[in-house]
């Protein structure tokens, strides 16, 4: 079956996002050598369950016609520190932390650019609320 193996952020301030994301979840982002203005993100190493992606300058105005967001949501050992960290680094809570009966607890934020991003931490005792 066909499965997410690259994920991608679009921003108006791509060094920014960089910074942001860098300083969140300690990605290593590098500028790619190619012929565009693009990043590529390495999320965590060979071998870990997990998928890298890139960065790119937004194309176009949020305006309804501009890629604004997909949403992928990031392993985290511990939602209330890294929602902490998330926000100190400039990103605002759009959905409070939630449970997710059986799996763990989900925030969603907003970045620096606008996109919107969740974060999970694993725990299988959680129940409804």
């Amino acid at each position: 079956m066909p499965r997410v193996i690259h994920f991608e952020i679009h921003a108006d301030q791509p060094e920014r996002a960089c910074t942001f994301y860098r300083n969140l979840f300690d990605w290593k982002i590098t500028k790619w050598e190619g012929p565009m203005d693009y990043y590529v993100i390495v999320t965590g190493p060979d071998g870990q369950p997990g998928i890298n992606g890139g960065l790119i300058r937004r194309q176009g105005k949020i305006d309804g016609t501009a890629v604004i967001a997909y949403v992928c949501t990031v392993d985290v050992p511990n939602i209330d520190e890294f929602t902490k960290k998330a926000t100190s680094a400039g990103a605002q809570v759009v959905v409070p932390k939630m449970p997710v009966p059986g799996v763990g607890w989900l925030v969603y934020c907003k970045d620096t650019e606008g996109n919107i991003f969740g974060m999970m931490q694993a725990d299988s005792n959680v129940k409804g609320a």
